[in-house]
């Protein structure tokens, strides 16, 4: 009995010893990892600190410049495009804490960070300027399968190639404190573009010097996903779609080291699309009537009532660089949007004074003031 006793009381020990020798290896093993990411981040801080923010920037502007927003970009640009948004996303610092609305009834407190607030321009794009549109980024939202992101990324290209005689103005995005995100996208297309077809005694194979004017304003609630206050990361290839990243890929992105750190991820709720500004004659009546506006918000509630399988699309965003002049956001998809700030105003783009003439007006002005100098 006394045998059995020290054999239990041995065994006792032996697993006692087992258990604290785990424990320290437990131990060991999370202060390794605990100085191991403090190093990290040292280094990452000091190497943050060597990097020329100003001179990064300054590159990108002159890319964005040169090639008209990236539209006519080469394969050399995109990459070093590419390699400088990465170099401002790795010296990216999360958002200065911010509380949210406690509640519906708190209208003072901004729904999103103060950084983000104000009007922005479309600097750079790695995919079509249209697609930085929440319209466009809620169509890329309903994509459920890879041949379905082919088919929409196929559409798109199509959709720019078919508006080749267009010109595309400004980009702006207006980031409201309350959570509405308004797009504006000017183009102007030539009215008539070759008037030897019109006039055909006119021996001149260019267009009519007027061109069709109007901005594409589309509108979205924002809803801060997740504002970082440690460092995130979610995962993304780059150059092609991600189509969701599903789980067979993960560890192969994980071992690429592509990956994202994310200052703030944005859920997106499309609601209207309306044509503002326009300068054709009559029709400029029609688009100015808000009641003629495209609501898409309301269409999405319609169809998710009536069909079983359809869900109204919510398309992120994720903020993956942020400061006082320039934003880096990129979509599902992984492409980039180098956006830079235009001022700290809320206010939307009035196009009230754009006359409705196709522009003759201005032509014959300018014709007056160059040839005529007719003067009351």
């Amino acid at each position: 009995a006394m045998d059995e006793e020290a054999a239990t009381v041995t065994e006792a020990i032996n697993e006692l010893i087992t258990e604290t020798d785990t424990l320290r290896d437990i131990a060991s093993a999370s202060r390794a990892k605990a100085e191991r990411e403090q190093k990290e981040r040292e280094d990452a801080e000091e190497w943050r600190k060597n990097i020329d923010v100003t001179a990064l920037q300054n590159q990108l502007l002159r890319i964005a410049a040169s090639t008209d927003r990236g539209q006519y970009a080469n394969s050399m640009e995109k990459e070093e495009v590419l390699r400088l948004v990465e170099s401002l996303e790795a010296t990216a610092t999360e958002i200065a804490p911010h509380k949210p609305p406690s509640s519906s009834d708190d209208t003072t407190t901004p729904l999103l960070p103060p950084p983000l607030i104000g009007t922005w321009s479309l600097l750079y794009s790695t995919t079509q300027l249209f697609r930085s549109s929440p319209f466009f980024l809620a169509g890329r939202s309903t994509c459920r399968t890879p041949d379905q992101v082919k088919q929409y990324d196929w559409f798109c290209d199509m959709h720019r190639a078919a508006l080749a005689i267009s010109n595309i103005g400004n980009v702006r995005q207006i980031v409201k404190a309350n959570g509405r995100l308004v797009n504006e996208f000017e183009v102007k297309v030539g009215s008539v573009p070759f008037l030897g077809e019109v006039l055909p005694r006119v021996r001149y194979s260019g267009g009519w010097p007027v061109t069709v004017d109007g901005a594409i304003v589309s509108s979205a609630d924002v809803s801060p996903v997740n504002l970082m206050e440690e460092s995130s990361y979610r995962f993304g290839r780059e150059g092609s779609s991600n189509d969701g990243v599903d789980e067979s890929d993960v560890e192969d992105i994980q071992s690429s080291g592509r990956r994202r750190k994310v200052v703030a991820e944005w859920d997106l709720h499309m609601d209207t699309v309306q044509i503002k500004g326009s300068n054709i004659p009559l029709l400029r009546n029609l688009l100015d009537n808000p009641n003629l506006r495209l609501k898409s918000r309301d269409l999405s509630n319609l169809l998710e009532q009536s069909i079983d399988s359809y869900t109204t699309p919510r398309p992120k965003l994720y903020t993956t660089y942020v400061d006082d002049g320039m934003r880096i956001v990129r979509d599902e998809d992984d492409h980039v949007f180098i956006y830079g700030r235009v001022s700290e105003s809320e206010e939307e783009s009035d196009y009230k004074g754009v006359m409705a003439d196709l522009g003759v007006g201005k032509l014959l002005e300018g014709f007056n003031d160059a040839v005529t100098k007719f003067y009351l």
